[in-house]
């Protein structure tokens, strides 16, 4: 018998679960919705799991000790690292070891004295930045403190006293600046107007390309070949191989080697070569001098002093890292036919390392200038250019009637072109005519080269100045030689350059009242470094690194020329540029294959060598090998404080224009307030608002302190002062 249903158990049960369905609810995740689940939650809940985390104040230290420990690490980590770059910084900055010790310590002394005063002027400006005396200039009547006296003071001094001579020097510098610009610039169109209408020097003959016959050499002059070097192991071999291989009757030229290397392993090895290229038929020579004095020109001097040169009518002129290609001769002697009074054919310079490292860059940038625009304008309109000292073929007869090789000065190339200008002779450039050579690699040897190749065209003006007044030549020549080769190319633009934008560009930011227009930093330079790079298009995306290089070598340039003109330091010492030989044989035996495939029987010379000299090349490199050290890169300590001079004057302007954004709005406010007032107190008769005294200068000061060039600030400035002379004169007028 079954149980009766309980209704009334199973209407509570509905009702209960609609009131609380939180104990019975539906899994809708599970599969099987006919099963239902059950939550079920404790009445005594474990207060263990709402505890709070909290820590205990042991916790706390230890975790400050911690934070103070790391801190502390940090700073010993920072603190080590600094002073290892300051004791590394410290080895590796560079002595004055070069050839102006002397004059360079001068004027290191200078600009460090120089940059610890900026160093002050910077501590000075930051201190009344944090005063807030930028926004409002303190008096000297109103000053409290002695700070502020003194700031008040120097406020007055430098408006007064030291603005107006530093202004009028700037505007000196922008003079010289301006006609120094407007030099390369007809310079640029003087190239340009020879590429237009395709100007070159012909010549009024041709020597047929290849290999001369042994019977026809009449047509042929007497050419004598000098290599001068001194120890310069590097490149010897390859400068001989490539005079020696010159297409050129071999009974009509003559090579002297002129060897001046004071280094017994160098004048081995220089002989040996001449011995090799001797037993193949070649005329050559091999001279040593035992006393080195005059240096390049002593050498020169003393070579053409041998009996047998008056048999020879032409002397070309190599130096040790130029390789001439085999057509050389060739190219340039045929330009003396029909001028009688031609002296110079110089040609071209080629680099075969322009693209080794950044400072070859830059090199090639100068040098491309110097040979496509200079030297070319030059020998096309006025016959007349600087000979390079090598890659040249001079007629002797030009040489003698100058008076030949002085030993007055360390630019011996200059000096004989210019003694031979004077004496009437002309010179012709050929800049489709190129002859390799080697570039400096390093910083230091290039400071050497630009002191030594600065330095002496001071010495020889200096010495040539009255020769040129009381020489035969006509006026236009004389003007061109003092005004624009010696004293604007040589002079001036070291002088401008290094002044300009080292010494007064930052003075000018620590006292604002001197002004120095934006055009003269940024526009002019920036359009002139575009030109100087034109001649070599490739160097575009250097034309920043352009601009630093020649702010930082015009300290190295001005030094030079301050040496070279009043005979300071070691100026007359010659220091022989290092190379590294980069120039391979590879590069003549490409000219040899390009001029004549039938000579390649010559050019297998230049892969081998004599027993001997193997065996003297392995035992220098043995040597060499022990006592070379590691190279590290090197600091020059007086570009690096001319650096932190730049570096100061940036943080002064950065300060400038900081205090400039802060007080923008202020000094509209300012404006018109202050006309207002001023408008009240001058139409009153008991006006005694100090117009006319502190109160006009200290907006003055004001004024000229932020360098405002907003319109309204101009304006007022103007206004007031005008508000002043009328109440003065008592002519008052309305606006």
């Amino acid at each position: 018998m079954s149980r009766e249903p309980n209704y009334e158990f199973q209407e509570w049960w509905n009702k209960q679960r609609e009131k609380n369905h939180d104990f019975f609810t539906n899994d809708s995740n599970n599969a099987n919705k006919g099963f239902l689940t059950v939550e079920i939650r404790s009445l005594n809940p474990d207060l263990t799991t709402e505890k709070d985390r909290s820590r205990s104040a042991r916790q706390l230290s230890w975790i400050c000790l911690l934070r103070f420990q790391q801190l502390a690490n940090s700073l010993a980590w920072i603190t080590n690292s600094f002073l290892l770059l300051l004791r590394t910084a410290n080895r590796r900055i560079s002595a004055a070891d070069s050839p102006c010790d002397s004059s360079a310590s001068r004027l290191y002394r200078i600009i460090k004295f120089f940059l610890v005063l900026v160093v002050l002027l910077l501590c000075v400006e930051l201190v009344a930045y944090f005063k807030g005396w930028h926004f409002s200039p303190p008096s000297a009547a109103s000053a409290e403190a002695a700070v502020e006296l003194f700031y008040a003071l120097w406020l007055e001094i430098r408006a007064d006293y030291l603005a107006p001579p530093l202004q009028s020097l700037a505007n000196v510098c922008i003079v010289l600046f301006l006609i120094q610009s407007m030099d390369r610039v007809l310079l640029m169109l003087g190239c340009l107007w020879i590429k237009i209408r395709r100007i070159k020097p012909t010549a009024s003959m041709e020597y047929p390309m290849g290999r001369v016959e042994t019977g026809n050499v009449d047509d042929y002059p007497m050419v004598l070949v000098q290599i001068p070097m001194c120890n310069e192991k590097e490149v010897y071999q390859q400068s001989i191989a490539a005079v020696c291989i010159m297409d050129w009757p071999k009974e009509r030229m003559l090579v002297q080697v002129l060897d001046d290397s004071d280094e017994l392993d160098a004048q081995n090895l220089i002989q040996a070569e001449v011995q090799k290229w001797h037993q193949k038929g070649v005329h050559i020579l091999y001279r040593h001098r035992l006393i080195r004095s005059g240096y390049k020109a002593g050498n020169l001097k003393s070579a053409m002093s041998c009996d047998y040169i008056k048999n020879y009518e032409f002397v070309a002129i190599f130096d040790a890292d130029f390789q001439p290609a085999p057509d050389f001769l060739k190219k340039t002697i045929p330009h003396f036919r029909g001028n009688d009074d031609l002296a110079l054919v110089q040609a071209r310079w080629a680099f075969v390392n322009k693209d080794e490292n950044l400072l070859t860059r830059l090199q090639n940038i100068n040098l491309s200038f110097h040979f496509e625009v200079e030297q070319q304008v030059n020998g096309v309109f006025i016959n007349f250019f600087g000979f390079n000292g090598t890659a040249g073929v001079w007629r002797i007869k030009a040489l003698e009637d100058c008076g030949g090789w002085l030993e007055r000065t360390t630019v011996e190339d200059m000096d004989i072109a210019v003694r031979a200008h004077l004496c009437g002779w002309k010179f012709v450039y050929l800049n489709d005519v190129k002859c390799y050579c080697e570039l400096p690699e390093s910083y230091e040897a290039y400071k050497k080269q630009q002191y030594r190749w600065h330095s002496g065209p001071m010495q020889l003006f200096r010495l040539c100045f009255l020769d040129i007044l009381h020489s035969k030549v006509n006026k236009a020549k004389k003007a061109n030689l003092i005004f624009l080769f010696f004293l604007l190319r040589k002079l001036i633009l070291p002088f401008y350059s290094f002044t300009l934008f080292c010494i007064i560009l930052p003075l000018t930011i620590f006292l604002p009242e001197a002004e120095l227009p934006a055009w003269v930093v940024c526009y002019v330079p920036g359009i002139m470094s575009v030109l100087n790079i034109l001649p070599a298009p490739r160097s575009f995306p250097f034309i920043v690194p352009y601009l630093l290089f020649e702010n930082t070598m015009s300290v190295t340039k001005f030094n030079a020329m301050i040496s070279g003109l009043f005979r300071l330091g070691n100026s007359y010492e010659w220091i022989v540029t290092k190379k590294l030989g980069r120039s391979s044989e590879a590069d003549l035996v490409a000219f040899e294959n390009e001029s004549d495939s039938s000579v390649t029987e010559t050019t297998s010379f230049l892969r081998s060598s004599s027993d001997s000299v193997l065996e003297e090349l392995s035992k220098l490199e043995v040597t060499s090998r022990r006592s070379v050290k590691t190279k590290r890169n090197r600091l020059y300590r007086m570009e690096l404080t001319l650096a932190f001079i730049l570096l100061s004057a940036a943080g002064r302007s950065l300060l400038s224009a900081q205090g400039e954004l802060t007080v923008g709005h202020y000094r509209c406010h300012l404006e018109s307030e202050l006309q207002v007032t001023l408008t009240q107190h001058l139409l009153t008769n008991n006006s005694n608002f100090g117009v006319t005294g502190s109160g006009l200068k200290q907006f003055s000061i004001g004024h000229s302190l932020y360098g405002c060039q907003n319109a309204n600030c101009e304006a007022t400035c103007h206004w007031l002062k005008y508000k002043v002379c009328t109440k003065q004169k008592g002519i008052f007028e309305e606006d």
